[in-house]
């Protein structure tokens, strides 16, 4: 795997933690996870575990899915 798909994945919890008005910190705290990592995660540096892409679908008040649908890109 590479990284591209975890910057993609670390844009979309972005995204949607932006358009919540939260900062990396709220998230954190909403998700019970450290702010760094958090910022990890967003960077694309963070491998996550699908438990902690739970805590956060769960804080940002989402399915898995809308974070990770047409993630991997698969060839036409």
């Amino acid at each position: 795997m590479n990284n591209t798909v975890l910057q993609e994945l670390g844009n979309r919890i972005r995204e949607n933690r932006k358009a919540r008005g939260w900062t990396q910190e709220e998230l954190a705290d909403n998700a019970s996870i450290d702010r760094s990592y958090i910022g990890g995660v967003e960077r694309g540096e963070r491998n996550l575990t699908f438990k902690v892409l739970c805590q956060i679908c769960e804080a940002l008040l989402c399915d898995v899915a809308t974070l990770t649908k047409g993630i991997p890109e698969l060839p036409r």
